[in-house]
């Protein structure tokens, strides 16, 4: 296709003026979808109220640090000094209410004073949350799927034991156990392993998880015609 030279040539003899504007860019707008679902689910005052009985205020607070875990494992990632990745995205900063984000040694020492009430009051608003959506689906058949995992570890810390570990073998560990639901993939949750706890088959359950979970299936929340099974 040819062109005219008037349509090709462009004569330019005055300098143009320059306008800069201050944008706020984001590489995870989908999070917006998560912005309405934390509210409908109220998870902030939820979690706050996981530790409300503690005595300590740090700046950040623990709820919000469990929520910017929460958002660091939506993101896909898993290990804590991958939050120099999204530390200054503005999309992640609103979603948690933050300006700024906290750094890997605030998330750390914020961890490290959680005490036993907290991880309890967090084990139980998990539980209430996979009741709560599956009172609103209803599953005919609730199947509970228990198994273990390895976390494999360089430091020796506290909870840690050799044992199997098929990708390293002799390196020190954890040892989770992990209640799922079959049927929507959720954990209902989780519990404290050994190196040599075996989940055994069909409906019996390792003596190192707790069995009331177990129980817990008859919610009045639930169908009183839903069967379950283990």
């Amino acid at each position: 296709m040819k062109h005219s030279k008037k349509d090709t040539v462009h004569k330019t003899q005055r300098i143009p003026a320059l306008r800069f504007e201050e944008q706020t860019l984001t590489s995870f707008a989908g999070l917006v979808v998560f912005q309405k679902l934390f509210a409908a689910m109220r998870l902030r005052e939820r979690l706050r109220g996981c530790f409300r009985h503690t005595t300590t205020t740090p700046m950040f607070g623990h709820a919000r640090i469990m929520l910017v875990l929460i958002v660091h494992c939506l993101l896909g990632y898993r290990c804590l000094r991958e939050l120099r990745f999204y530390r200054d995205d503005p999309m992640v900063g609103r979603l948690v209410g933050l300006k700024r984000l906290p750094d890997v040694a605030t998330v750390s020492r914020t961890l490290a004073q959680v005490d036993e009430a907290s991880v309890q009051a967090l084990q139980r608003l998990l539980g209430e949350l996979v009741l709560e959506r599956l009172a609103a689906l209803q599953p005919p058949v609730v199947t509970l799927d228990f198994d273990g995992s390895v976390l494999g570890t360089r430091r020796l810390a506290e909870g840690t034991a050799v044992g199997f570990n098929h990708r390293r073998k002799g390196q020190r560990s954890y040892y989770p156990l992990f209640c799922t639901v079959a049927q929507t993939g959720h954990v209902w949750s989780t519990g404290r392993g050994s190196s040599t706890a075996r989940i055994t088959e069909g409906t019996k359950v390792s003596p190192m998880y707790p069995a009331s979970i177990v129980g817990s299936v008859s919610d009045p929340g639930l169908d009183g015609n839903a069967r379950r099974s283990v």
